[in-house]
């Protein structure tokens, strides 16, 4: 059977396997996304664009993959993860190299808002949907979406820095080159061996419970007609929103305090560690308090280190932040999965996660745009910084109210 090898009289369940892919390939997926960071200020200052029109690459980018959760999350329902997730391999890998003829505006735009957008859409929820599948019923569900999910914080340490010093060492444009093939050769192989949770669940784990579990829950016409849909889907716009408006302008922030680049790009490396703590720590920690109590949770420590940016002046001080940040965005990731099965069921998770995801997505495509006009208007970001203060805030309150109606209603 596709879910079990046996050994003697052991038996292994696939879907160990499945958790590994998941982890590698969002290491890729994450690592690369947070570059942008990195990038944008040797493309900011050889071509003379500003902060916003800049970032707007970003949020578009942001804007599409994000609506186009909503189809891959279904053809993921439908195809199973091996197809979508080497669309995506072959898409992202031809977009960053087509990074490296960038000359005009426009090409950013079309090359990582576009092409690497509708790479990406194919790659996040589908995969952490098929995790959450092979798991559904299963009490270590939220440790292994958060072992998944932790492949986002490993990447976030190794190729923000990474691509720093491939731009000191070769170029910008040499750099994209290299990320591109090594997307487009890690993903698609990767690819080959992910597989969908059979109809049959059976394994040596506690994962004894019938899939027919999966079959429970509401259906996204009926999901869309409730408060609490509503409620995760506000908190998660707010949480894309203050995220991206930081990770996309934080380096140059720091930069602004003059700070060298190369040293500003290493507060990723613990930025990426605490993520990974939090994904599997409190993926786990979620399995006995619940998801909502991790968010709640979540939402309080970014609103705390939010604030600490306003007194933030020296590099150690973005340690700390760096730190705080990454373990309050590491718990709300490894959340986002579980609390939607929490919520709605099974029954359509993928759909229903992808339009969710989707309304991360559209909060993140906002945020660093608004970040970045901000400073081109004062000089500043600490108005930003206050916005994001009170999307953190926001996510506390809705999320408090959050209450499952996979079995009807509310």
């Amino acid at each position: 059977m596709i879910n079990q090898v046996e050994s003697g009289r052991k038996k292994f369940f696939y879907g160990y396997v499945v958790v590994a892919l998941g982890l590698f390939i969002n290491m890729v997926l994450g690592g690369t996304l947070y570059t942008f960071s990195v990038f944008f200020e040797p493309l900011s200052t050889e071509f003379g664009w500003t902060r916003a029109a800049t970032s707007g690459a970003f949020s578009l980018y942001m804007l599409l993959h994000g609506f186009l959760y909503i189809i891959t999350g279904e053809m993921n329902d439908k195809l199973g993860p091996r197809i979508v997730m080497s669309l995506c391999g072959l898409l992202m890998g031809l977009g960053y190299m087509l990074m490296a003829l960038t000359s005009e505006i426009w090409h950013i735009y079309f090359f990582y808002g576009v092409i690497i957008a509708v790479g990406m859409s194919g790659g996040y929820v589908p995969l952490i949907s098929t995790v959450t599948r092979w798991f559904t019923g299963n009490s270590k569900r939220g440790l292994m979406v958060g072992i998944s999910v932790a492949g986002v914080g490993l990447g976030t340490m190794i190729f923000p820095p990474l691509a720093r010093w491939l731009i000191d060492s070769y170029g910008w444009k040499t750099s994209y080159v290299v990320i591109g093939i090594a997307v487009l050769v890690i993903i698609m192989f990767a690819a080959q061996f992910l597989k969908r949770a059979p109809e049959q669940l059976i394994s040596d784990s506690d994962n004894s419970s019938s899939i027919d579990t999966q079959q429970q829950g509401l259906s996204l016409q009926k999901a869309v007609k409730t408060r609490q849909f509503w409620l995760i889907t506000f908190s998660y716009f707010g949480f894309g929103f203050l995220l991206q408006a930081i990770m996309v302008h934080i380096v140059m922030h720091i930069i602004g305090l003059s700070i060298p680049a190369t040293t500003a790009a290493t507060m990723f490396i613990v930025l990426g560690g605490a993520s990974v703590c939090a994904r599997i720590s409190l993926g786990s920690l979620a399995d006995r308090i619940g998801n909502r109590s991790i968010i709640v949770g979540s939402f309080l420590l970014l609103t705390i280190t939010l604030l600490w940016l306003f007194i933030a002046k020296e590099m150690w001080m973005f340690y700390i932040f760096a730190a705080l940040f990454g373990f309050g965005y590491g718990g709300m990731v490894a959340s986002q999965s579980p609390i939607v099965a929490d919520l709605f069921g099974m029954r359509s998770h993928g759909v229903i996660l992808g339009v969710i995801v989707s309304t991360i997505t559209f909060g993140s495509a906002v945020g660093p745009v608004v970040a970045g006009a901000i400073y081109d208007a004062s000089s500043s970001y600490n108005a930003a910084f206050i916005v994001c203060v009170v999307f953190a805030v926001m996510g506390i309150i809705l999320s408090l109210l959050l209450r499952s109606v996979s079995n009807g209603g509310d």
